[in-house]
């Protein structure tokens, strides 16, 4: 009965430990894709604050450029991919509710510098 205890144990402490080091996986990469997502947010704040007088390309350029120092500082890997994906998204965030009033009652609403639709105010 000794035997059959002592493997339970084990057996036990084996499920308990993978199963700790799969939630610290998970939670880490929830974790890191908040972070990465944050991080891509304050870069367009930053780069639409400092250089007002570039744009487009120059513009993604230097925000990829600061999130991926700000993110390799804080030890979380992206790709080039997921970097330009994260800026974008950030960008039709902070852009996305530009709105241009008219004298009809309508507005026009912007994203990414391109009139897309129109809204009754």
């Amino acid at each position: 009965m000794t035997e059959i205890t002592e493997a339970l144990v084990s057996l036990l402490a084996v499920v308990i430990t993978t199963l700790a080091a799969w939630l610290g996986n998970k939670l880490r990469k929830r974790l890191d894709d908040k972070t990465k997502t944050d991080v891509a947010k304050d870069a367009v704040r930053f780069v639409e604050q400092v250089y007002i007088d570039l744009h487009g390309e120059e513009k993604l350029k230097k925000a990829t450029e600061a999130a991926s120092e700000m993110l390799a500082a804080k030890g979380i890997t992206v790709t080039a991919l997921e970097l330009r994906v994260l800026i974008e998204s950030a960008v039709l965030s902070f852009r996305g509710a530009i709105v241009e009033g008219a004298d009809d009652g309508q507005c026009e609403i912007e994203y990414m510098g391109e009139e897309t639709d129109t809204a009754e105010t």
